[in-house]
């Protein structure tokens, strides 16, 4: 898979996809929310954020009689209008990614986990601001946030959420995550071992710098997006390797920092016991995403 770098949507297609996809959950009487970017564009600055560049909605399983069979009926109503549809389950969501004119929707119905639920990459929010949720006027419609919405984009985007920010935003939200706990020296014992095992779940992640060189002591942090594992942190040693334990293949952030050099990628899919390389791209420092390749066919 190529790097992909994102791009801002054509918002005046955005506005008509997000109407459509609001036409259709209520005719089918499901209910939902914005959520992510487009809640946050429509609560501060009352339109799309100007580079977002997805649709992002939600709705929570068990809540407002929300059922996972009826988001797979759903799912395939979004099909039959158009829609090319793919259904990813996981632990915390059941995402329903969607495409139709050149936009992409993300409809992410959530898993009731403790009294919360959790929002990509795995930011815990409480489910009490979903009991209720407030009506707001976006795009001459009524569409739904999250009630108070400041709690919510302060709890998502952090306490700075009021300031408009192309770059930057991506690590606001790993600073809200916490990170995760030490592993026992069992764990530790178990990890090691994997490594040597066929169907290990111990990887490895080489960094170069942008004159293809091994980097020393990058400081690696991954953030998984479907489990509650927290942020796991680590630096790069002499040969720019650096140990990654994953506890499950899917979608992962990561941010690679080092002298001269900060990139978070939003949206990296990793497999268990691969070997990654990550290189630089000395045009583009943010919005990349599929960046990291196995080391076999780097």
């Amino acid at each position: 898979m190529q790097p992909m770098v994102f791009e801002p949507m054509d918002m005046a297609t955005a506005e008509v996809v997000l109407k459509e996809a609001k036409e259709i959950l209520d005719q089918l009487g499901l209910a939902f929310f914005l959520r992510h970017g487009t809640c946050l564009g429509a609560v501060r600055d009352q339109a799309f954020i100007g580079w977002d560049d997805d649709l992002d909605i939600g709705s929570i399983i068990g809540m407002h009689g929300l059922t996972e069979p009826l988001v797979q009926q759903a799912a395939e109503v979004f099909r039959k209008r158009g829609f090319e549809v793919e259904v990813i389950d996981s632990d915390l969501h059941m995402s329903v990614d969607m495409h139709k004119s050149g936009t992409q929707l993300d409809w992410t119905c959530y898993r009731i986990i403790d009294d919360s639920i959790y929002q990509w990459p795995a930011v815990q929010i409480p489910v009490s601001l979903y009991v209720d949720p407030m009506e707001i006027d976006f795009l001459g419609e009524r569409f739904m946030v999250p009630n108070p919405p400041e709690e919510y984009l302060r709890l998502k985007y952090g306490p700075e959420w009021t300031i408009p920010k192309q770059a930057g935003f991506e690590q606001d939200v790993l600073d809200l995550m916490p990170d995760a706990a030490p592993p026992t020296n069992v764990e530790k014992l178990v990890r090691w071992v994997s490594g040597f095992l066929p169907g290990r779940r111990t990887g490895r992640l080489r960094v170069f710098d942008q004159r293809d060189r091994p980097v020393h002591r990058a400081e690696v942090t991954v953030a998984a997006t479907t489990v509650r594992v927290g942020l796991d942190r680590s630096t790069t040693d002499n040969d720019g390797y650096t140990r990654l334990y994953l506890p499950a293949d899917g979608n992962y952030v990561l941010a690679i920092k080092y002298e001269g050099h900060e990139e978070i990628l939003y949206l990296e899919r990793l497999a268990r016991g691969v070997d990654y390389v990550y290189r630089p791209d000395p045009e583009i420092s943010s919005g990349r995403a599929h960046v990291l390749v196995p080391e076999a066919t780097s």
